[in-house]
């Protein structure tokens, strides 16, 4: 973990719609050199929340403060080192893509030239396209790399692969590895593809009802649970199960796989060992991890 400062911290913000709460009292620190994984239903506050850290919302509570400045007044100092891409951002669309990336370069003046040729190629971009006539996903991949060639210190990406295919999501992923390997940047993804977000990030951050119920590294996560299989040795499993903290079971002839929360591996070897049994160990992906934590 980071010892620097945090690039968002967040106390107690709270935000109404049509009186009720979007995000209720919610407490955060954005650490830098991560790559966080912001997780939650629709209507949990996942975007509520990305857009106070920018600015584009103010909080009817609380405070929201990155790069050290109050979100709402985040001025030419603070905004060049912050990039953003939203699953419905708007684009100049009687441009063409070459025009909009010379366009948005021009305001920063850390533009990477080499990134950018090097991303048009990987993605095959059709530079000479107007940005109205591209697909949803060139579009998208045109979104990423306007918020990427700068080289920001805190990459936002709320939804950013959804419109990408299989090959182009594995490229998108692997770009974001390497812009994680520079030193102290931070990268906050929310995407509802959990196979492909358990693949990138180090910690993760759920949501539910305004509130964030899970903010940890995602180690630190994924021990908290794990998935056995059983297969008897002798005849049969026994009924009554010697394992605590058992979260599902499901049992078949001489074999069962069970779920347990908070496992002791020693303690579970020599359970399995007292009813004659091998065991084999499978940690959870995250999408099971989350259906747990939603559902408790």
């Amino acid at each position: 973990m980071s010892d620097h400062k945090p690039i968002v911290e967040i106390k107690r913000l709270t935000k109404y719609f049509s009186g009720k709460a979007a995000l209720n009292a919610v407490d955060l620190k954005v650490l830098p050199g991560r790559i966080i994984g912001l997780l939650g239903p629709n209507g949990s506050g996942k975007s509520t929340l990305i857009r106070h850290m920018i600015g584009l919302y103010l909080p009817d509570n609380g405070i929201c403060t990155t790069f050290g400045c109050d979100a709402e007044k985040l001025s030419q100092r603070e905004l060049p080192r912050i990039g953003y891409v939203h699953q419905e951002g708007e684009l100049l669309d009687w441009m063409t893509a070459e025009q909009l990336i010379r366009y948005v370069s021009a305001y920063h003046p850390g533009w990477n030239r080499e990134l950018e040729d090097r991303y048009v190629n990987d993605f095959d971009i059709d530079l000479n396209a107007k940005v109205g006539a591209l697909s949803p996903g060139q579009r998208q991949k045109l979104s990423i790399l306007l918020a990427i060639g700068h080289v920001p210190d805190f990459l936002i990406l709320d939804e950013p692969a959804s419109a990408l295919d299989p090959m182009a999501r594995a490229q998108f992923l692997n770009l974001l590895i390497k812009i994680i390997q520079q030193k102290q940047k931070t990268i906050l993804i929310s995407s509802h593809i959990l196979s492909d977000v358990e693949k990138v990030i180090d910690h993760v951050i759920i949501m539910k009802n305004g509130h964030i119920i899970e903010d940890q590294g995602f180690d630190d996560l994924r021990d908290q649970y794990l998935r056995i299989r059983l297969t008897s040795l002798g005849t049969s499993l026994p009924e009554e199960m010697p394992f605590e903290r058992v979260l599902s079971c499901e049992r078949n002839n001489g074999q069962a796989v069970l779920t347990l929360e908070n496992p002791q591996i020693e303690t579970i070897k020599n359970q399995a060992e007292s009813i004659d049994c091998r065991i084999d160990f499978h940690p959870l992906p995250l999408e099971d991890i989350y259906k747990i934590v939603m559902s408790s």
